[in-house]
């Protein structure tokens, strides 16, 4: 959900491929603007964050899904000179730079980035001195830029988590919550904190004004607020709430995303919102193989005429990788 979404390196073999990799991704996302390369340079660090064992060569990289000539021969430029020419050549350029430097504080997008760049805005000390040109979330996203850049232990989300529960089990015991990401796969260290909220009087077919669905997370804010762990608001919505969470008063100051769910659809969120993107993607292109669609909303089969059908009802997770007939996989081994 944030900016900081790189395979961990956590028992990674192939750390320094993956280093370059995310970095040339974001050069192509934010630059470049070309996002089919943006996916493949993703998609390739974490097939290769994944692997049991140092690559050690192009040729052997080729063998992995997603791994073609064209980032083969990066791999094998890497190994026998220890750098990229196309990264070196990003690095010299004063604009690539500085867009990617902008675009790393939370609520500047690469369209924003190349405006402020055009005006002359290159720097973090730049942006500080031109912050009549934010929003609010980008004061926000500024003002917290070294504090977002640094990873969040695990240890200190599990507090949070704790600190979480207990406030919105005390508002009303029926809520109930799941902090997804790199932390529900088991990693030691994460961007930010994801968290999917769900209520059993929302589901995706009960009659409920926006008002009415908006209640009931802007409730859980309210009391977060109250209890000093959320500290900003970055943007609140009916379903979604962006902001700033501490651990205690002198914590580091983290990103908090808070998703509310429909009760029927919550399972088939949790699915997607615990990742990995590889993972996502075996398991959408193997649900679709054995006749059905799914999404981070629901699951359905598809009818004889080609259209999908009504959602199937899951009351958890391993109910989704029963309907598709895909071996269950615990968060832990999603890491894909």
């Amino acid at each position: 959900m944030s900016k900081r979404k790189a395979p961990s390196s956590d028992g990674n073999h192939n750390s320094d491929f993956c280093d370059f990799l995310i970095e040339l991704a974001d050069f192509e996302k934010n630059v470049s603007r070309n996002i089919h390369k943006y996916n493949a340079y993703r998609k390739a660090a974490s097939v290769l964050a994944t692997q049991p064992k140092r690559i050690e060569s192009g040729d052997e990289a080729k063998k992995l899904p997603g791994i073609g000539d064209k980032i083969a021969k990066k791999i094998d430029e890497y190994l026998q000179t220890g750098k990229l020419r196309k990264l070196d050549n990003i690095h010299n350029d004063d604009t690539s730079t500085a867009i990617s430097l902008l675009t790393r504080v939370s609520g500047i997008g690469p369209a924003k980035a190349k405006e402020l760049v055009d005006q002359g805005i290159k720097s973090i000390s730049d942006l500080n001195a031109n912050k009549s040109k934010l929003s609010h979330h980008q004061l926000i996203g500024l003002k917290y830029f070294e504090e977002f850049e640094l990873s969040i232990p695990r240890s200190e989300i599990e507090q949070v988590e704790l600190k979480l529960k207990k406030e919105i089990s005390a508002l009303d015991s029926q809520y109930v919550l799941t902090i997804c990401g790199s932390y529900r796969r088991g990693k030691t260290s994460s961007g930010d904190i994801d968290v999917l909220l769900t209520h059993p009087s929302y589901t995706s077919t009960t009659l409920i004004s926006k008002s009415e669905k908006g209640t009931l997370l802007k409730k859980v804010v309210n009391v977060l607020q109250a209890a000093d762990i959320v500290t900003e608001t970055l943007s609140l919505g009916d379903t979604k709430f962006m902001g700033v969470c501490k651990l205690t008063k002198n914590s580091k100051a983290r990103r908090l995303d808070i998703r509310c769910i429909p009760h029927d659809q919550y399972h088939c969120a949790i699915l997607y919102f615990t990742g990995s993107d590889v993972f996502n993607k075996t398991m959408r292109k193997h649900a679709n193989e054995k006749g059905f669609i799914l999404n981070e909303y629901c699951l359905r089969p598809i009818g004889s005429t080609g259209l999908p059908g009504e959602p199937l009802p899951v009351a958890s997770e391993e109910d989704i990788f029963d309907y598709i007939d895909f071996p269950f996989k615990t968060p832990s081994q999603r890491n894909m």
